[in-house]
């Protein structure tokens, strides 16, 4: 059986460049970047061209990037480390974050943290109004995230970071999602932190950084030896850190191309469900390029990803973070609310490297097929 992976957004397949690198660099690169004789100066040499590609992707500064073990580290080092330092207890997020950041707003907020979370509209858009509303003297922190990781939903940062920028509230972005598929600049962003996770786009598993501007409050997570300045104690993953470079280069030399590809897939998959006569909804607005989430009327998600996958075809019904989970997803409940049909009939298809027209296309008719089949039951 052919199958086709259409769930990029939980991770994508190393690119083959990416991977030759890694092994190359776990072969050649084995030296401890702390220390001083040759082998530990070739590993930090690594280690400096590769901060240097990451740093140039989103128009940061070297010393702004600090490597982290990926997404989930570097949104809790944004956000344990911004609390740890700065005076007040009050924090804004939205209610369509990733877990990464919910789960550490909810330990903060049982620490005694007053965490303001912002709703969204049925297209799962935060209104910048909103968050200049929630904004109090005591505000300490604002972290929205880029682009939704379910429906794809592009969120207005650089409005939001415009009427931050005045103020002492440090800002922070989870850009998990979006980087890689989206132009990312922190300038025009004016955002002070910025997470990111290799595995999200075609690199390793184990590997994010954090943008941290400079001049931002944050302290330690991890205590240990004086590594990414004392900001992230343990050896750095070398090897690692060198695919995650190689696999930003690659990114950002197809990016344009990239979109375009993926927008056509989008299209090309919702042409086949109308030409089938399918009864579809889009959910979300202003979307990343790669994210596909549908409401289909009459179907229940489970059974629905169960024959997907029996006839190779592989997809979502949302975070893989919360796979094995009964509970509907935190973001469909926040755009249509707890009774409403999307949460129980909505999947998502998300596109990547490796893809063609014509598997595109051979999983829509499926997808359109079983849909079929299971709206009769």
């Amino acid at each position: 059986m052919n199958r086709i992976y259409l769930d990029h957004a939980a991770t994508s397949p190393m690119h083959p460049e990416v991977a030759l690198a890694f092994s190359e660099a776990l072969g050649t690169v084995f030296g401890n970047p702390s220390s001083i004789h040759a082998a530990g100066r070739e590993a930090r040499k690594a280690l400096d061209d590769a901060r240097r590609v990451l740093s140039g992707s989103i128009n940061a500064d070297d010393p702004e990037i600090i490597f982290t073990s990926g997404g989930t580290e570097a949104d809790n080092l944004a956000i344990f480390g911004t609390a740890a330092k700065k005076e007040g207890r009050h924090i804004i997020t939205s209610v369509i974050e990733h877990h990464a950041v919910l789960h550490a707003c909810d330990k903060l907020e049982r620490d005694g943290y007053e965490i303001t979370r912002l709703p969204v509209d049925e297209n799962g858009l935060v209104r910048a109004e909103d968050v200049k509303n929630a904004l109090r003297d005591d505000t300490i922190l604002v972290t929205i995230m880029l682009g939704n990781n379910e429906v794809g939903t592009v969120q207005p940062i650089a409005e939001i970071g415009a009427l931050l920028k005045d103020t002492e509230v440090t800002f922070h972005t989870d850009a998990v999602q979006a980087y890689g598929v989206l132009p990312i600049d922190v300038e025009a962003l004016q955002v002070d932190l910025l997470s990111v996770s290799a595995h999200k786009l075609n690199g390793p598993k184990g590997i994010g950084f954090l943008y941290q501007r400079k001049g931002t409050p944050l302290a330690p997570l991890l205590y240990g030896g004086e590594q990414e300045r004392k900001r992230r104690a343990g050896t750095e993953n070398v090897p690692a850190i060198s695919a995650f470079a190689k696999a930003v280069a690659i990114s950002q030399e197809a990016m344009e191309e990239k979109r375009a590809l993926y927008n056509e897939f989008k299209q090309s998959f919702k042409a086949v469900l109308e030409q089938e006569g399918v009864e579809f909804i889009e959910n979300g607005t202003r979307q990343l390029p790669h994210i596909l989430n549908i409401s289909i009327p009459g179907i229940d998600i489970e059974p629905f990803l169960m024959n997907l996958d029996l006839m190779g075809i592989h997809a979502s019904s949302g975070s893989a973070c919360t796979a094995g989970s009964i509970d509907p997803s935190h973001v469909l409940v926040a755009m249509y609310g707890e009774d409403a049909d999307q949460i129980r009939n909505s999947i998502r298809f998300s596109f990547g490297i490796g893809l063609t027209h014509e598997q595109v296309t051979e999983a829509a008719a499926k997808t359109a097929q079983i849909s079929k089949r299971l709206a009769l039951k």
